[in-house]
């Protein structure tokens, strides 16, 4: 990977990173599925775009039209559904703590197509996801244990919802992942993600009227709103798909280790989230056992070079 590449793969990290923090922001005054709904409308609006600057209106039309099941199903399982478990996560855990949940991704997806698409699932892999998971349960842990001591008694039940909530939206990217491997194949992939996010709109516009704030919602949560949608949905997709182009996917997944740091960091930053030990122990445990399950460790931008370099 280029000097320029990697840069690209860290500006990627910060902006899928922020989108927790952003979220954490918003979801208080919008709600979940208002929230998600502007943050996916947004960004089918700025993917469809540079879609139609790339292929003609007709071929783009005529493939929508055609596909269009698919892609809505993976709408639903990579956009809409994730997102709203992510923002009802968020109204409970850190924006950090979330991150690095999400980073159990990876080992939904190598599940999931040991379940259903019959991947081998070597040894390594096994103790890898049981690795991962073991540390989700230590940052899920550290988040709810200091409630059991607080006033509120529902706390560490809401806590532990939020945890389950932002597995579930991990294990449905693992499920979107292998029936986009499944079925979608010959869409490329912006076709694949503008006409995805189109769907993920269209499922979530009618639950988001429903469901919009009566109060007058801030500036501040608007403009967490812009953020999510422009530069963490529009701008970070378009950096990924050039990303998948010039360095391939393998390298451009090597993101999925990159985003916890920021979402920790973005957290501790702007919303004063309280960084501890247990947290950073529960995040290298989960990071670990996704290289191992994943065999990604060798397809670091670091491991990488080294090994081109034997």
């Amino acid at each position: 990977m280029s000097p320029a590449n990697l840069l690209q793969l860290i500006a990627l990290a910060a902006l899928w990173g922020a989108s927790f923090l952003f979220i954490r922001v918003g979801v208080a005054e919008f709600g979940v599925a208002p929230l998600m709904a502007l943050r996916v409308g947004i960004g089918a609006v700025f993917l469809v775009a540079m879609l139609l600057a790339r292929r003609p209106l007709a071929a783009t039309a005529a493939t929508l039209r055609t596909r269009w099941l698919p892609l809505l199903a993976v709408g639903i399982l990579n956009s809409a559904a994730p997102f709203c478990l992510f923002a009802y996560a968020e109204l409970t855990l850190s924006a950090g703590a979330t991150s690095v949940i999400n980073a159990t991704t990876p080992l939904w997806g190598a599940l999931v197509a040991y379940l259903w698409l019959r991947d081998r699932l070597t040894t390594a892999r096994t103790i890898g996801m049981a690795i991962g998971f073991a540390g989700v349960l230590v940052l899920v842990w550290n988040q709810v244990a200091p409630a059991q001591a607080g006033p509120d008694a529902a706390l560490p039940v809401r806590g532990l919802l939020a945890a389950a909530a932002a597995l579930v939206a991990s294990a449905l990217y693992g499920v979107a992942g292998n029936f986009a491997k499944r079925y979608l194949m010959d869409v490329d992939a912006m076709t694949n993600a503008a006409g995805s996010m189109l769907g993920a709109t269209l499922t979530l516009a009618p639950i988001a009227l429903l469901t919009w704030p009566a109060a007058p919602v801030s500036a501040h949560a608007w403009g967490a709103v812009l953020a999510l949608g422009i530069g963490c949905t529009g701008i970070a997709y378009f950096i990924y798909f050039h990303l998948v182009a010039v360095a391939g996917p393998a390298r451009a997944m090597t993101v999925t280790f990159v985003i916890p740091l920021f979402g920790i960091l973005w957290g501790a930053l702007f919303l004063g989230e309280r960084v501890s030990l247990a947290m950073l122990a529960g995040c290298a445990i989960v990071l670990a056992g996704t290289a191992l399950a994943t065999g990604a460790l060798g397809r670091l931008p670091f491991f990488g070079r080294h090994k081109l370099a034997r």
